[in-house]
C-alpha cells in the first residue's frame, strides 16, 4: 500500500495476496521431474530457501528505498513456487517421525501451532507496525523460514530414514495416484469444503459492518473465538485413535455447516457462540485429512501425492473468496453465511453417500 500507485492500489494489493500463494500450483507441476526421487527434507529446505531468499530480498530493497510494486509482486510469486512441495516434505517428515501410531498426535501439534500463530501473529504485526516498517517485519518473516529450514535440516540428520532418497523407479506420479478412488474422493471433499469456506471470509466483515452496524472490534471477537476454538480442538485431536476417521471428517464438515446457518436469523450472542463452536469443530479437519493421506499412501509415494493434493486444494479457498463478493451482493452477508452452511451440509450428505459406496465396493476401497 505504501509503494503502489494510488490509482492502482486495489490491483497491486490483489496481485500481492495472490502471488504469495497461487504460484505454488505452477511449482507443483513444473518441479515434479526435478524433485522426483528427492528426500522429503530437501523439498522442505528448498521451500524455506526460496521463502527466506525472496522475502529477504524484499526487505533489503525496501530498506534501500528501491522496492518497486512489480518487483515486490514478482519476488512474492517466486517465494511461493515451492509451497506445495514444502508442505509435502513437511507432512512426509511428520509422518515418518510420528510413525503409524503417532501421526494424529504430531499432525495435531503442527496444526495447533498454526492456529496459535494465526491468533498471535496478526496481533503482534499490528502492534509492531506502529514502531517499525513493513520491510523489517518481512525480514523477520524471512528469518522465520530460515529457522524452519535449520530445524528441518537437524531433524533430518538425526532421523536418517527421513533423509533417505525416495526410490524414483518405485515412485509414481502424485497426480496419477490422486485418481485412486479413496484419495480422489477425499481430495474432492477437501476442495469443496475449503471452497465453501471462502465466501465466509468475505461475508463476515460485511455482516458485522452492515447487518449489525458494529465496529471492527466485534469482527475481531468473531475471529478470535474461532481461532481459540480451533486451537483447543487441535490440542485434543491427537487423542483420536482407533476411530473411523472418515466418519469423523464427515461429522466435521456437517458440524461446521450447521454452525453457519444461525447467521440468517440469530442474535449476536448466539452467532458468536456458534462461530466459537465452529472453530472447535473445524480445527481437527486438516490434521485428520492429512492423517488419512499418510495412512492411505506408501512412504515412497507420499511426497508426490501430498504435493499434488496441495496443488489442487490451494486454489479452492481463493476461488471461494472470489465468488464471495458477488454472493454477498445478491444474497446479502447473512444469506451468504447461511447459504455457505447449507451447501456444506449438502456436501457432507453427498460425501457420506460417496464413501459408503466406496466401502461397498472392495475393489475401490484399497489404495
Amino acid at each position: 500500500m505504501r509503494i503502489a500507485p494510488a490509482s492502482e492500489l486495489g490491483l497491486f494489493v490483489g496481485l500481492a495476496v495472490a502471488a504469495y500463494t497461487l504460484p505454488g500450483v505452477v511449482g507443483a507441476v513444473a518441479f515434479g521431474r526435478l524433485l522426483h526421487g528427492r528426500p522429503a527434507r530437501a523439498m522442505l529446505l528448498g521451500h524455506c530457501l526460496l521463502r527466506a531468499g525472496c522475502l529477504g530480498g524484499i526487505a533489503a530493497l525496501s530498506a534501500a528505498g528501491m522496492l518497486e510494486p512489480y518487483v515486490y509482486v514478482i519476488l512474492l510469486a517466486g517465494s511461493s513456487l515451492m509451497t506445495a512441495w514444502g508442505t509435502a516434505g513437511q507432512y512426509t517428515m511428520l509422518s515418518e517421525l510420528g510413525g503409524p501410531e503417532g501421526r494424529m498426535a504430531i499432525n495435531s501439534l503442527a496444526s495447533a501451532q498454526v492456529s496459535f500463530a494465526t491468533i498471535v501473529g496478526p496481533l503482534l504485526a499490528g502492534l509492531l507496525l506502529v514502531w517499525v516498517s513493513p520491510g523489517l517485519l518481512l525480514a523477520l518473516d524471512a528469518a522465520s523460514f530460515a529457522f524452519l529450514g535449520f530445524v528441518a535440516w537437524r531433524v533430518g540428520a538425526a532421523k536418517e530414514a527421513v533423509g533417505q532418497p525416495i526410490d524414483a523407479r518405485a515412485a509414481e506420479s502424485g497426480f496419477r495416484l490422486l485418481r485412486r478412488p479413496a484419495l480422489l474422493s477425499l481430495t474432492l471433499v477437501t476442495w469443496v469444503f475449503f471452497f465453501l469456506y471462502g465466501p465466509v471470509e468475505v461475508a463476515l466483515p460485511v455482516y458485522v459492518a452492515v447487518d449489525l452496524q458494529a465496529s471492527a472490534g466485534l469482527l475481531g471477537v468473531y475471529w478470535t473465538t474461532f481461532g481459540v476454538g480451533a486451537l483447543a480442538a487441535n490440542l485434543i485431536t491427537g487423542t483420536i485413535r482407533g476411530h473411523n476417521m472418515r466418519r469423523i471428517t464427515l461429522l466435521i464438515v456437517a458440524g461446521w455447516g450447521a454452525c453457519l446457518v444461525p447467521f440468517a436469523f440469530a442474535p449476536i450472542p448466539v452467532t458468536l457462540a456458534a462461530f466459537a463452536i465452529g472453530g472447535l469443530i473445524y480445527g481437527p479437519f486438516i490434521p485428520l485429512t492429512y492423517a488419512l493421506f499418510q495412512s492411505s499412501t506408501t512412504a515412497v509415494n507420499l511426497p508426490s501425492v501430498l504435493a499434488a493434493r496441495s496443488a489442487v486444494v490451494m486454489v479452492s479457498t481463493p476461488l471461494g473468496t472470489a465468488i464471495g463478493g458477488p454472493l454477498v451482493g445478491s444474497l446479502g452477508a447473512a444469506g451468504t453465511l447461511a447459504g455457505s452452511g447449507l451447501a456444506t451440509l449438502l456436501l457432507a450428505a453427498v460425501a457420506s453417500a460417496l464413501w459408503t459406496g466406496e466401502r461397498a465396493d472392495p475393489a475401490k476401497s484399497t489404495t
